[in-house]
């Protein structure tokens, strides 16, 4: 790989580079669109980037970022609290957000299961979700997690803890294609996944049939 002739220039073209989906030619036309923008530009740029570490929390009650100590979908009087879909991490809630169909409140995990990865329950929220069942205020927990080996896993892992609980556990309807994650589902077909959702205890007995 040769050299760019500025080491400083190098330096941001390489940490622009380590961002998802940015190879090293799009990170280095990024770095040039900065170089030649105005320098307050630039400075409110890089500024975002250190307020958003600095500042940035995570809602207490459902794990979604915020700005204050409760979210603002957590915050809103309008969404009902005993709908809770379950996701696995920040995009989901966005994603589902998006679609403007759903109503209630989220939960997310910061991850799904996957042994491979070395990750297990005990390193996702997990506890958090049944200490909200175990509440009583929820009625209704909508498993929305990827339709993969692993949001399977984690899926199956939430239902058994659940299962003696009264309240009813829902999976997004199968529009989502077999291992697709929920960002990159089209607004409609994740809005109908949602909407047509069903009792997760029938999707097992099929699996079984």
């Amino acid at each position: 790989m040769n050299s760019l002739p500025s080491r400083v220039f190098e330096t941001a073209v390489n940490e622009l580079a380590k961002l998802p989906g940015i190879g090293r030619k799009t990170a280095m036309r990024m770095a040039l669109h900065l170089l030649k923008s105005r320098r307050e530009d630039a400075e409110a740029f890089g500024m975002s980037i250190i307020r958003m570490h600095n500042e940035i929390r995570y809602c207490i009650e459902c794990g979604n970022i915020s700005d204050e100590e409760l979210c603002t979908i957590c915050n809103s009087p309008k969404r009902d609290k005993s709908m809770v879909c379950v996701v696995e991490d920040i995009r989901d809630v966005i994603a589902i957000e998006n679609t403007g169909q759903f109503s209630g409140v989220y939960h997310v995990l910061g991850g799904i299961i996957s042994p491979m990865e070395g990750i297990g329950p005990n390193d996702l929220h997990i506890q958090g979700l049944i200490e909200k069942v175990e509440s009583g205020v929820v009625a209704e927990i909508i498993l929305a997690l990827p339709t993969t080996i692993e949001g399977d896993t984690t899926n199956f892992y939430i239902y058994k803890k659940l299962h003696a609980s009264a309240i009813h556990v829902t999976t997004i309807a199968r529009g989502i294609s077999v291992g697709d994650e929920l960002e990159h589902a089209d607004e409609v077909t994740l809005g109908r996944s949602i909407v047509n959702r069903t009792l997760y205890e029938n999707t097992i007995r099929k699996k079984n049939q």
